[in-house]
């Protein structure tokens, strides 16, 4: 239960943080607010960080995959698309294509096991569910 909770405040929150970050971009530019955005996350991470007992930092650097280190990267890149997409498609149309990527993106990892995640067998219910979001953006749309 409380996974589909966090689950849920998490989609929630995403949604609010896409509007103003995007507001944000209105009074400044694209990658500053996408630098004002990572800079305060840094700095929100690093007060938990010291608030919660400072637990190893360097046991990150152990990991066999090293790729996996690119975690920020790819959030400065969400940011960026986020903001861009709600700014030209509005917060509802961005968060349907938002959410409808993500389901098929991590369908597909666990389909074919990529990352380190445990490889789940094809199953035509979710590939139709996936189907029936789609159209979901088109009746949204209409």
């Amino acid at each position: 239960m409380w996974g589909i909770i966090i689950a849920l405040i998490s989609g929630a929150l995403m949604s609010i943080q896409g509007v103003f970050n995007t507001g944000v971009t209105k009074g400044s530019s694209l990658w500053a607010a996408n630098c004002w955005v990572q800079l305060t996350a840094f700095f929100v991470c690093l007060i938990a960080w010291f608030i919660t007992g400072k637990q190893n930092v360097t046991g990150m650097f152990q990991i066999e995959h090293k790729y996996m280190l690119l975690g920020g990267v790819i959030g400065a890149f969400i940011t960026l698309t986020v903001i861009k997409s709600m700014g030209i498609l509005g917060p509802a149309q961005a968060v349907l294509l938002i959410v409808i990527s993500q389901i098929i993106v991590a369908y597909l990892i666990e389909v074919f096991g990529l990352f380190g995640v445990e490889k789940a067998g094809f199953e035509w219910t979710k590939v139709v569910g996936a189907v029936v979001a789609i159209v979901g953006i088109f009746i949204f749309e209409r």
